[in-house]
């Protein structure tokens, strides 16, 4: 049985426990990571130096980053119809998972941090308002993707590249803040939430 190393409740180890479910392979999960036991314990650098959460270990095999780990799932379980394989096709999903990594989330740590964590560190209002800004821009063009070329990211179907997308999705509409009116990606949001490992891991009341 793979075994999950991460907290239920971070965005990226949401993302592994998400595509779990979508395969149907049956996991165990330990809380590691703020909150519960520190990652610079010797028995989870031991499992990886990073000091990161998720890591996965399947029978031996060792995997970090989130987006990596919800690839590797896809491939072991044959999925194309979830993570294509045509060369441009496959491009192109793993374009989108990057840019929900990078551009897209750039501006939600700041609200995050800020707002739902409470820390320190992310307390400057106008630090808060700046991401909110940033965020909230990327949202624009998520939702007029959306209107030319949805219903999902990469055209009719639902794939990978929805996965970081959605948990950021879900993020940024539980999360109390000023943000325009995206009705592309509110219909996006419910759509995902017909899905039964969605409601589970991403729409389940946790930002």
């Amino acid at each position: 049985m793979i075994k999950v190393y991460g907290r239920a409740n971070s965005i990226n180890v949401r993302k592994v426990l998400w595509m779990l479910d979508e395969v149907g392979e049956a996991y165990s999960r330990t809380d590691w990571g703020r909150g519960y036991r520190p990652t610079s314990e010797p028995e989870f650098v031991a499992v990886s130096p990073f000091g990161v959460v998720p890591v996965v270990d399947d029978d031996g095999f060792v995997l970090r980053e989130s987006n990596t780990i919800v690839r590797y799932l896809a491939t072991k379980h044959g999925r194309t119809d979830l993570y294509p394989s045509t060369l441009r096709e496959r491009a192109l999903c793993e374009s989108w998972m990057d840019w929900a990594n990078t551009d897209l989330y750039l501006g939600v740590r700041p609200v995050f941090m800020g707002l739902v964590v409470k820390s320190p560190a992310f307390s400057d209002p106008k630090m808060i308002a700046a991401g909110a800004d940033d965020w909230n821009d990327q949202m624009r063009r998520l939702d007029a993707h959306l209107a030319a070329a949805g219903p999902y990211l990469m055209g009719a179907n639902f794939t990978i590249a929805d996965i970081p997308a959605g948990l950021v999705v879900n993020r940024w509409a539980s999360i109390d803040f000023a943000k325009p009116e995206l009705k592309n990606v509110m219909a996006y949001y419910d759509r995902l939430a017909t899905r039964p490992a969605f409601r589970t891991h991403g729409r389940n009341g946790t930002p």
